[in-house]
């Protein structure tokens, strides 16, 4: 951050702004689009890749971009930013295949869709940043292994609590000490929530009522947990992770968790709902020199064993700038797996599914996810909710039950599959004691 300012008011004085394409005019891509044109120096929006043309038009008038520019390949981008305007298409290859382009930012939410993205960009040698935690916790791992091949940065985002939570933790190392629990701070967790019992909130912020009720239901806190522990090599202590109501502070949480018992699991990543101050994130930590645990005594942090961090806050498409310009400028990503996952996200009924069911999307009538250890997952054969979309039940299965590849037949031809077959192959899970 304290670099990143600076860098970027290089580049605009220079007359290099670092050209971004942005795929997904939703919620968050409107967001980021407001943000880089109004308030980023050395950053321009090159192209917006959306279904809905209208939708990404809009989202770049309402920013106050005058000249918009439909285009149908990466010619037709390169033009229109050499005019001078942003061009919109439907078609991703046009914007990762562009001169103009030097990072693509992924904030779609959609998992097969993203997967197509993400392996053309690095194809194309792009810089990628993910907003987009669910195609990231499916087959990240695979992914940033291609990435590095490459020469390319895959990255999650800052401002997201991911990437927040992985700022603090590289902070927090800074300073000495080890991080051995990683925490999320959440208003709501309710299984059970539905677009339906979703819409009102979700018409109040103008936001998709599937991506908001996969807030509430569990499944994204879980994707976003799942992320920081593949890259920092921590697991959940349990199935669904430990999730407490904690109505106080996060350093109260400090004498909530045997020591001893964190470091021989590597430590963990975990969530808390109500706590303050929310929506933060947390990072709990040690420090094993007996001198510097009497300066953090004295500088109002506790005797000990476990020190507590925390973000008050997450800026989730204020931030994100930071992470394209950590990217493409400093070749630094903010978050990505350390190798093989150790944690992904599993699908469980959220209703009664009768064989045939088709299963619904994420956030939707039919599942939720849970994060479970991932060497579980694959000696059990758990299906991953990120591949659970468009499957099609062959059992009865009940309520709150988990799913296996065993319950479902995939639909055919998808690369998410492939991708996940790629990634057992090349980076198989360690049995963890």
């Amino acid at each position: 951050m304290i670099l990143i300012d600076k860098a970027l008011q290089a580049r605009e004085n220079e007359g290099r702004p670092i050209g971004v394409a942005l795929v997904g005019a939703g919620f968050m891509g409107r967001g980021l689009i407001n943000q880089i044109v109004n308030s980023v120096p050395g950053m321009r929006v090159a192209v917006v890749v959306n279904r809905t043309l209208e939708k990404a038009e809009k989202a770049l008038v309402d920013a106050g971009v005058t000249d918009v520019r439909v285009v149908h390949d990466a010619a037709g981008v390169d033009a229109a930013v050499a005019a001078g305007a942003v061009a919109i298409t439907t078609d991703h290859r046009a914007a990762v295949g562009a001169a103009s382009v030097d990072a693509l930012v992924e904030a779609t939410g959609a998992v097969e869709y993203g997967c197509h993205v993400v392996v053309d960009a690095i194809a194309a040698g792009k810089d990628i940043v993910l907003m987009n935690a669910e195609v990231d916790g499916t087959v990240g791992p695979i992914l940033s292994k291609r990435a590095k091949a490459a020469g390319v940065i895959l990255t999650g985002c800052d401002g997201d609590q991911p990437g927040v939570e992985m700022n603090l933790v590289r902070f927090v190392r800074g300073l000495g000490l080890t991080p051995l629990v990683c925490g999320n701070i959440k208003g709501l967790q309710d299984e059970y929530r539905t677009p339906t019992t979703q819409a009102g909130f979700a018409a109040k912020w103008g936001q998709d009522p599937y991506m908001v009720t996969s807030f509430a239901d569990g499944t994204k806190v879980s994707f976003e947990q799942a992320i920081v522990a593949n890259a920092t090599g921590m697991t959940v202590e349990k199935r669904g992770m430990r999730g407490a109501d904690h109505a106080g502070h996060v350093d109260e949480l400090t004498s909530t968790f045997d020591v001893d018992e964190l470091k021989r699991l590597g430590g963990v990543v975990d969530y808390v709902v109500g706590a303050k101050p929310g929506p933060g994130v947390y990072v709990l930590a040690t420090h094993d020199d007996p001198k510097q645990r009497h300066y953090l005594n004295l500088y109002k942090l506790g005797e000990g064993p476990l020190y507590s961090f925390y973000t008050p806050y997450h800026l989730c498409h204020f931030e994100v700038p930071n992470t394209v310009a950590r990217a493409v400028i400093f070749r630094d990503a903010a978050l990505e797996p350390l190798g093989a996952p150790t944690v992904e996200v599993i699908a469980v009924a959220k209703a009664d599914l009768p064989a045939g069911t088709v299963i619904d999307g994420l956030g939707g009538y039919h599942t939720y996810g849970v994060a479970e250890r991932a060497d579980t997952t694959a000696s059990e054969a758990l299906l991953p909710i990120g591949v659970a979309e468009g499957a099609r039940t062959v059992r009865d299965i009940a309520k709150d039950e988990v799913l296996t590849y065993a319950d479902v037949e995939l639909p055919e031809g998808r690369l998410v599959d492939r991708l996940r077959t790629e990634q057992a192959a090349e980076l198989p899970v360690l049995q963890r004691v």
